[in-house]
């Protein structure tokens, strides 16, 4: 990007001066901040410059001002900001609610947030006229809560999501990370090769940037072939629900602080019987949640059927997924070390027939021979 001291002038527009259009402004929703990018020359046409468009009424916000990108043709005004509601510009946080679907069929309600916002044109004319006309370049993001960050690396497992509780008072940043121990300080490492199976896995999901009011509570975490949650054609192994828990798992801490804790012994996928590798991933569905919401939440209750909590319920945010990396754990066949060590066992056992054979063979001849010479004489 190159941005110029002076201000752009008609002059530098060229072909590029027109009138404003519908389509004078692209924005991109990333996952970190959101970027917007206005052609400058129709605002130019118009009667303004690069200063005098204002992101959401902040006028003397300089993270918030634009900056002109005349490496572009044509060239552009940008804006970036981060996806925090304590610095993001004046934009308006909204979250919405819809209902599940896929995975999520059992809950009622899934939130969604909306991060909206309006580029004005600011008239300095100070007469009783003005012959310039008001420009208002309008933006919007959209969010589900139930959005994971994909990370395909197999070195480390971590993951992280952003979510937003009811009010919109905060974002919080959940990450799920794999280690090795219980004291959860050695983060797992997954060999090229795959873990071998009945490896110890210890899942920590935590929340950052929260605050202590809210406790991280797992609702339900489950594997699957799909990194997407909401996948139909996956085959889904439950580790722990609202009402029950695989044998094999141990929940630590859950509903108790801001990180929940629990672990389960590597395993693999029946339908992956002929690959080199069975690959899956852990899905856990979180909400936050005061200390006393997470007491009666934890509890059955003979809750045979989730229903998300509604927005009106204090003290509870909306459902989220958040997802692993890759579990890639190795093909191990007893069977075939069995034949080949059978086969080895076979092959020497038959090597030492041979040497007494041959044995046998020569100490004939040599007796044959005594008895011949001993017969001639």
């Amino acid at each position: 990007m190159v941005a110029k001291n002076s201000q752009l002038q008609l002059s530098d527009c060229g072909t590029n001066l027109r009138r404003p259009q519908y389509t004078d402004i692209s924005v991109t929703c990333g996952t970190k901040s959101i970027g917007l990018a206005i052609l400058i020359c129709p605002a130019i046409y118009t009667g303004y410059n690069e200063s005098l468009l204002i992101l959401n009424h902040i006028m003397n916000g300089p993270a918030c001002k634009g900056t002109l990108d005349e490496s572009v043709t044509p060239p552009v005004l940008r804006f970036e900001f981060p996806l925090n509601t304590t610095n993001s510009c004046g934009s308006h946080f909204r979250t919405t609610s819809a209902a599940g679907t896929a995975i999520f069929s059992d809950f009622s309600n899934l939130q969604t947030v909306n991060i909206s916002g309006v580029v004005r044109s600011y008239d300095p004319t100070t007469g009783t006229v003005t012959y310039n006309a008001e420009l208002k370049y309008f933006y919007s993001c959209a969010y589900p809560l139930e959005y994971l960050i994909n990370n395909t690396q197999i070195d480390t497992s971590a993951s992280s999501i952003a979510v937003k509780d009811n009010n919109g008072s905060f974002i919080s940043t959940l990450s799920l990370n794999l280690f090795s121990d219980d004291n959860y300080s050695s983060p797992l490492i997954i060999p090229k090769q795959g873990l071998e199976l009945r490896t110890k896995i210890c899942a920590r999901v935590q929340a950052t940037n929260l605050t202590s009011h809210y406790h991280v509570l797992l609702d339900q975490c489950y594997a699957s072939i799909s990194p997407q949650p909401d996948s139909d054609n996956s085959t889904i192994f439950n580790l722990f629900g609202p009402c029950s828990t695989d044998p094999l798992t141990v929940i630590k801490e859950n509903g108790e602080s801001q990180r929940a804790c629990f672990s389960f012994p590597a395993f693999r996928f029946m339908e992956q019987p002929n690959e080199m590798m069975s690959t899956y991933f852990l899905h856990c569905i979180t909400r936050l949640c005061e200390e006393s919401a997470c007491s009666t939440l934890k509890q059955c209750n003979n809750r045979r059927r989730r229903s998300a909590v509604p927005q009106t319920v204090d003290g509870v945010t909306g459902y989220t997924t958040i997802s692993s990396t890759p579990i890639a754990i190795r093909a191990e066949s007893v069977v075939a070390i069995k034949e080949q060590q059978t086969a080895s066992n076979n092959s020497d056992a038959s090597t030492g027939l041979g040497v007494v054979v041959g044995f046998l063979c020569i100490l004939v001849i040599i007796m044959a021979a005594v008895f011949y010479r001993r017969l001639n004489r």
